[in-house]
């Protein structure tokens, strides 16, 4: 609703200034909302865009625009003054405004395009953590948020890189340091199954010990890389004892990585691997058309020399002087390929610029039968099977935390070069900053910190040491957490009902903490402020849907009928601005969810949530709705919290925060 008025008064706006006396034409303006419910609903500041095209006073000219837009009689408005030096304050007409609320009338729109987001996108190699949540829930929320109100697809692709060094480490862990060959990886594999032992979290711990092997020993230092580079050399080559230990582990590893994200609500439509980005030689096209685009060079002279480099976004490249030593090399001289090189063969198929495909299988089906599949060889029995509309994306959205950023800018730079420059224009880093834990929290899940420690305001967490939190330990800490205070306020309901309650309380906790701060801020987790009932989190906004959903179990009726009897009764949304604050705040979440998209910013979205549960809060304890003995006022208190518990459930549901029945 107030999305729908918005629009309707700025193009009412626009109407009037392209006619005389003014014959403007102006493509955006903006729209305020003034410091207070009393002075309407909507500020517009246009005239002081225009004190200077008409060489008039700002206040002379609001004037003029109020007049003309009371004439116009915009359906919705009851007023437009002028304050201050300028502003037209525009007031709605509270009757028609919630009554158009209360109808519900749905945004729709329809992509003509196919947005691809690809997100999570964890190594292989062992379990996911703290920091992946981060990714995997900005990633998750923003498809949802894209698909509100969408027809079109939006795919979503979660890259799995099972041939780089992280999981050439976990093999070099199991051949090297545990002796095994490929029969022996195959029975213990079979063993951790039986004996229900989780091959990620077993290689947590793999991984943190072959790290610190590496450098154990100076005088075999050198000789250990040697090893780790032989490995890695070996799992790219493929078709070897070696690449067949990395399949059996990075994907057992993949499929426990899909279920711990489907604890939550987290799905994907694809795994594209780096493995078959190899073997379909993907790089072999990229190397041609990039040569032939004159986007690389072959380096002579410098520390590049023997490379195939490009130039940087924004640098000079080679002068007189001597090489561009700033070049970013993508084939090294030793002829292997580096990161960003295989990224923007990748990112060529992405846009249909590659002319390969990857073939695709099942993989993993899930609770509601949707499957997501699997890059693969070619295969005839995979032809029926494989969605079609993957590597023809219009627009990508990467969602890859900042320290990527330079090579996120390099592959922008190769897909301009090469002239493909809407491509690279709809190339999007969805970026954020890293996931830490404060030190009580750090020392709550087991860690022993110095008096030093304690007292930084965060502590990094690091795979590699060994040092960081499991995301499923993180899930099921916050499960075990929310179920104590669940039976401890309703010991009456089943143990199967609680846990499933505490798991839609330690879901959405975890998911809101994750997504209240924007993205560019450290996020400093802990799980103690992530559950509270109180503040900004996830559960405070839940117990304001849930004691919502109370009042119309108490009243023996359901919010549907409540706004059908207002709709069809005398009573309306003019009984105060305490009220009709509510009402306003309601009819925002797909303005706000639009705003969300445009910023890829899913904070506001959060920030949305936790204001209107306040907004209800304030107007729960300041009416007495069940025991009101003014029918009509009954009604209107009645409707107001059933239009706030719709917007409230949906938009946390935007957010992929269920609400449960109790709290």
């Amino acid at each position: 609703m107030y999305r729908h008025y918005g629009q309707a008064l700025l193009a009412a706006i626009q109407e009037i200034l392209a006619q005389p006396p003014y014959e403007i034409a102006i493509g955006t303006m903006a729209i305020e909302e003034p410091p207070k419910l009393e002075f309407g609903e909507y500020a517009l500041p246009i005239a002081f865009e225009l004190a200077k095209r008409l060489k008039k006073a700002p206040r002379a000219i609001a004037v003029d625009l109020a007049a003309s837009l009371t004439q116009k009689k915009i359906e919705g408005f009851a007023s437009f003054e002028v304050a201050g030096a300028g502003y037209i304050n525009c007031t709605l007409d509270r009757v028609i405004a919630s009554r158009r609320l209360a109808g519900h009338q749905e945004w729709r729109a329809t992509l003509v395009y196919f947005p691809l987001i690809e997100h999570t996108s964890i190594n292989p190699n062992k379990a996911a953590h703290v920091g992946h949540l981060r990714n995997a829930i900005l990633g998750d929320t923003l498809a949802r948020m894209m698909r509100i109100g969408h027809d079109s697809i939006i795919g979503v692709q979660n890259y799995i890189d099972n041939t780089g060094v992280q999981v050439a480490d976990v093999v070099v862990a199991l051949t090297h340091l545990e002796g095994k060959n490929l029969a022996a990886v195959r029975q213990w594999m079979q063993y951790l199954a039986q004996n229900g032992q989780r091959i990620d979290f077993v290689c947590w711990d793999l991984y943190a010990h072959v790290s610190q092997w590496y450098d154990a020993d100076p005088a075999q230092k050198e000789a250990r890389k040697q090893i780790r580079l032989d490995t890695l050399h070996a799992l790219e080559q493929g078709g070897n004892e070696i690449s067949e230990i990395a399949e059996l582990v990075s994907t057992a590893i993949v499929r426990r990585h899909l279920e711990t994200m489907q604890r939550l609500g987290i799905e994907y439509d694809f795994l594209p691997r780096e493995s078959e980005v190899l073997r379909l030689k993907f790089w072999d096209s990229a190397f041609a058309l990039m040569k032939e685009k004159g986007v690389l060079y072959k380096e002579t002279a410098g520390k590049n020399a023997g490379c195939w480099v490009m130039r940087r976004a924004g640098t000079a490249g080679a002068t007189n002087d001597g090489p561009d030593e700033e070049a970013k090399v993508i084939v090294r001289s030793n002829g292997t390929v580096t990161y960003v090189g295989k990224d923007i063969a990748y990112h060529l198929w992405k846009f249909h610029k590659l002319g390969l495909d990857f073939s695709k299988k099942n993989f993993y089906t899930y609770p509601d039968g949707k499957e997501c599949y699997i890059s693969c060889l070619p295969d005839p029995r995979n032809l029926e099977i494989e969605p079609s509309y993957f590597g023809k994306a219009d627009v990508v959205y990467n969602v890859i935390d900042s320290r990527q950023t330079d090579p996120q800018n390099n592959v922008i730079e190769a897909l301009r070069g090469m002239g493909f420059t809407q491509e690279a224009d709809n190339y999007h880093h969805f970026s954020y900053e890293m996931v830490a834990l404060t030190p009580r929290c750090a020392e709550q899940l087991g860690y022993a910190l110095s008096d030093e420690d304690r007292a930084r305001p965060f502590i990094e967490v690091s795979g590699r040491k060994g040092f960081g939190v499991k995301a499923d330990d993180l899930i099921d800490r916050m499960i075990d957490a929310a179920l104590a205070e669940v039976t401890a306020r309703h010991p009456e309901l089943s143990a199967d009902e609680r846990r499933a309650i505490a798991s839609k309380i330690a879901v959405g906790a975890l998911r809101y903490y994750m997504l209240r701060t924007t993205r560019n801020t450290l996020i400093a987790f802990d799980f103690k402020d992530a559950l509270s009932f109180e503040g900004e989190t996830g559960p405070y906004a839940q117990y304001a849907a849930v004691r919502a959903a109370n009042i119309f179990r108490k009243a023996e009726t359901t919010p549907e009928d409540a706004i059908a009897a207002y709709a069809q009764s005398a009573a309306h949304a003019e009984n105060g601005d305490s009220i009709w604050a509510v009402w306003l705040a309601a009819s925002k979440s797909i303005y706000v969810i639009e705003q969300s998209i445009r910023s890829m910013e899913p904070a506001y979205l959060a920030k949305y949530v936790f204001q209107l549960a306040q907004q209800f809060n304030n107007f729960y304890h300041q009416h007495h709705i069940l025991t009101e003995s003014d029918p009509a006022r009954k009604t209107l208190l009645l409707a107001t919290a059933a239009v706030t518990l719709r917007e409230l459930k949906r938009s946390l549901g935007w957010l992929g925060i269920d609400v449960p029945d109790v709290m």
